[in-house]
C-alpha cells in the first residue's frame, strides 16, 4: 500500500503530538513531509529529527535561525505565517491543529491546494465560513473533521442519505462545572476551569468546554460541515464521553459512534479516510459494566451555548465576531483579568455591536475579526477585576 504524504501544522500542540503518535503506530501508512508550529522550536526540532520531513515551518520568524541550527541537515526552514501556509501546501493530507483564528490561512491553503484537510481547528471554519466553503469546491479538496463529535457524525452519516436525517445530536461532557449553579461560579479559579473531567486538551479549548462555548462552536461547525439547519442540531450532555455524537433518523432510529475518549481515533480516521487504520485507539471493553447517561444542558448557567446559536442563525460575519470575542474573553480569564462569568458577558456585549456586515472575502474575515476584538477588549476593560 502506498503511503500518503502528511503535513502536521500545529505539530507541537495536543492534536499535533497525538497525530505524531498515530503516524508512529501506523508504520508505513503515512509519510510526514512537513511540520509546523508557532514557537516551540525545541519540540519542533525534536519532531523533525525523528520524522525527517523535507520542510519545517515556524510561525515566529525571529526563531527561524535558531531552528535551522537544530533540524537535520537538508531540512528546509520556512518562517512566518507564510511558513505555516507553505507547510499546508506540501502534502496530500494536512492536519490543521493550530489553535484559534490563526488557523484560517492554513485551512484555506490546504483546501485551495486540493488536499484532504483533517480539521481540528474549528475556529477557521466558523469565522471564515463563506470563504472556506468556496475553497472546498477546489477539485480534490475535502474536509474530514478531527473533533470527536463531528468525526462521529461523519461516520454515522456515511451509511444514510441526507433525506433520512431528522437531527444531529452533539454530545458534551458538561465540563468541570456541570451541575453548578450560577452563584457558585462567580469566583472559580483558572485551575478549576482547566480541570476537565474526561479530555486532555489545550487551555483555550478546555476553558471553552467549561463555558460550553466549545459546544456552541461545534453546533456552527456541524451546520457548515454537514449542511443541516440549526433547528435540527441539538446538544445533549453525556458526562462519560463514550458516545461522541449521534444522528437521529426520520424513522426514529438513532445511530451513534462509541469509543473510550482518545483523540487519536478521530485523528487517525481523518488522516486515513476513507480507509480505517488497522491499529485501535479507544476501544470499549464490552465485558465490563458500562453506564451511559444523558441530560439537557443548563442554558441559563452556560449562556455561551445560546450565544453561539444566535450568531449562527444571524450568519454573515456574526460567527466571526462570536469567535473573536470569545478568544479575547478566554485570554482575559486565563490571565486573571476577568472572572469566569464575564466570558459570556463579554461575548454578549460584543455581539450586540455586530453591524451585520457580510463575509465575502478573506480581507472581510480579517476586518470582522479585528473589529470584534477591539469591541471585546473594551468589554473586558469594563469588567476588570
Amino acid at each position: 500500500m502506498t503511503s500518503a504524504t502528511v503535513s502536521l501544522v500545529g505539530s507541537t500542540g495536543s492534536i499535533g503530538t497525538q497525530a505524531v503518535e498515530v503516524v508512529e503506530a501506523s508504520a508505513g501508512r503515512f509519510e510526514v513531509v512537513a511540520l509546523a508550529a508557532q514557537s516551540s522550536i525545541d519540540h519542533l526540532a525534536e519532531q523533525a529529527r525523528a520524522l525527517r520531513p523535507a520542510l519545517v515551518g515556524i510561525g515566529d520568524p525571529t526563531l527561524a535561525p535558531k531552528l535551522a541550527e537544530l533540524v537535520p541537515a537538508g531540512t528546509e526552514v520556512v518562517a512566518g505565517p507564510e511558513g505555516l501556509v507553505a507547510a499546508a501546501r506540501a502534502a496530500e493530507v494536512v492536519v490543521n491543529g493550530v489553535v484559534g483564528f490563526a488557523g484560517l490561512p492554513v485551512t484555506l491553503a490546504a483546501l485551495e491546494a486540493g488536499a484532504r484537510l483533517a480539521l481540528a481547528n474549528k475556529e477557521s471554519l466558523i469565522a471564515g465560513a463563506p470563504v472556506v466553503q468556496r475553497a472546498r469546491t477546489t477539485p480534490g479538496a475535502e474536509i474530514v473533521p478531527v473533533d470527536s463529535e463531528h468525526c462521529a457524525v461523519h461516520q454515522c452519516l456515511a451509511s444514510v442519505g441526507s433525506d433520512d436525517v431528522a437531527r444531529l445530536l452533539i454530545t458534551a461532557s458538561g465540563g468541570p462545572f456541570r451541575g453548578r449553579d450560577r452563584s457558585s461560579l462567580s469566583a472559580v479559579t483558572v485551575d478549576e476551569a482547566l480541570a476537565h473531567p474526561t479530555w486532555k486538551m489545550g487551555p483555550k479549548i478546555t476553558i471553552d468546554s467549561s463555558t460550553l462555548m466549545n459546544k456552541g462552536l461545534e453546533v456552527i461547525e456541524a451546520h457548515e460541515l454537514f449542511g443541516v439547519d440549526y433547528d435540527r442540531i441539538d446538544v445533549v450532555v453525556h458526562p462519560q464521553s463514550i458516545v461522541h455524537s449521534m444522528v437521529e433518523l426520520v424513522d426514529g432510529a438513532t445511530l451513534a459512534q462509541l469509543s473510550v475518549p482518545d483523540m487519536r481515533l478521530p485523528i487517525g480516521y481523518a488522516m486515513g479516510y476513507p480507509r480505517r487504520l488497522d491499529v485501535a485507539f479507544g476501544p470499549v471493553d464490552w465485558g465490563r459494566p458500562l453506564q451511559l447517561t444523558f441530560e439537557a444542558p443548563d442554558r441559563e448557567v452556560f449562556a455561551c451555548l445560546d450565544l453561539a446559536y444566535q450568531a449562527g442563525r444571524t450568519g454573515g460575519g456574526a460567527p466571526a465576531w462570536l469567535n473573536a470575542a470569545n478568544e479575547v474573553a478566554v485570554a482575559a480569564f486565563l490571565s486573571g483579568r476577568i472572572p469566569w462569568p464575564a466570558i459570556a458577558e463579554v461575548v454578549a456585549e460584543t455581539l450586540e455591536a455586530f453591524d451585520g456586515a457580510p463575509i465575502d472575502s478573506f480581507d472581510a474575515v480579517l476586518d470582522a475579526d479585528r473589529e470584534a476584538r477591539e469591541r471585546a477588549a473594551v468589554a473586558v476593560a469594563g469588567r476588570g477585576r
